[in-house]
């Protein structure tokens, strides 16, 4: 495998226009700053250090991987404001648009990688504390009185606006299922949201390290990593049906125009896509997109019913319209809970 890359990945780098030689000139230190969101820490520090070694074998030079890290939404705003990531991987389309609308990162960047450049996928579980004492098995459970959820908050952060998108769709999809019933049922489960934190990660933190709340909305990845880490305090619930997650990934074309990085984050974003690459996302429990890959972690992803953004709200730039922009469905739900 590790030969079928090598070839694979000097063909993308002849492609990009990187020169590859043997006879490589060593170069002064780059520095190269990936702006991500919180869930994704682990992944991209062994990443970064497996993509750097081969950059340096391959073209000689070394490579200062940076990482910034914090909710999917303000990270997109910290670039806008002036942070100069050379490539964004973030937790969905939309917040990537945004700097777009800013001009740091041009039009069209869906379709400069493969499947709509999202190179892996994720979906949306339950954390409930050991046995499940409060019987939780899927959304219509969120809504019972007593139940203290702890989900992030939809306008910080990308994981809970797909958390609300994926509860708004389930009541979409029930028999006799309308906006009207879905935003009932969307109020109801908010009002059973005991703790609201900016991002993913402090709502982790918030259920599993300060021991509040009865079950937390998260990620897939992250609930199994919390699973393995913080050993038989916890298991993981799968609804009858969830959204596919599909996080997004961009080079930030105004950066790497200035700085001379548009090679090396070409090549940094199709490691993500590579065998080595797709294996190691599945190794940090994000479910990859290559087939074989998939297949080979099979018995660690169970089989789910879901539903796409594009198929139930008309895609991202819709459903921000509707549910997360200031006085949208979410903060007309927010203030009836408050």
């Amino acid at each position: 495998m590790k030969a079928q890359f090598k070839t694979w990945l000097h063909v993308a780098l002849l492609a990009a226009g990187v020169a590859v030689t043997s006879n490589t000139v060593q170069a002064a230190d780059r520095q190269f700053l990936n702006v991500s969101y919180d869930a994704t820490r682990e992944f991209y520090d062994e990443f970064n250090q497996s993509f750097g070694t081969y950059w340096k074998s391959r073209t000689g030079h070394t490579v200062n991987f940076k990482q910034s890290h914090g909710g999917s939404g303000k990270q997109a705003r910290s670039v806008v404001d002036g942070l100069k990531g050379d490539v964004v991987t973030l937790a969905l389309a939309n917040d990537i648009e945004e700097i777009v609308k800013s001009g740091q990162i041009d039009k069209g960047w869906q379709k400069e990688f493969p499947h709509n450049s999202a190179p892996y996928t994720s979906t949306i579980v339950f954390m409930v504390r050991k046995g499940n004492p409060k019987q939780i098995k899927d959304w219509t459970d969120l809504t019972k009185p007593g139940v203290q959820i702890i989900t992030p908050n939809p306008k910080t952060g990308g994981l809970p606006r797909w958390i609300y998108l994926s509860a708004w769709g389930y009541a979409l999809k029930q028999p006799g299922g309308n906006d009207a019933k879905a935003r009932d049922f969307v109020s109801k489960m908010y009002h059973n949201v005991k703790v609201m934190d900016p991002a993913a990660r402090a709502s982790m933190t918030t259920f599993a390290e300060r021991g509040i709340g009865d079950v937390l909305l998260t990620w897939e990845n992250e609930a199994m990593i919390s699973k393995k880490t913080l050993g038989n305090k916890f298991d993981i619930v799968y609804p009858s049906m969830s959204i596919l997650t599909e996080p997004s990934v961009a080079i930030v074309d105004k950066t790497v125009n200035k700085n001379g990085n548009k090679w090396l984050a070409t090549g940094y974003i199709n490691y993500l896509y590579s065998p080595l690459g797709q294996d190691m996302a599945a190794r940090h429990f994000y479910r990859p997109r290559n087939e074989k890959i998939l297949a080979k972690y099979a018995k660690q992803f169970p089989a789910l019913k879901t539903f796409t953004i594009d198929e139930v709200f008309g895609g991202w730039s819709k459903a921000q319209q509707t549910h997360f922009v200031n006085g949208g469905v979410f903060d007309q739900i927010y203030n009836d809970k408050r």
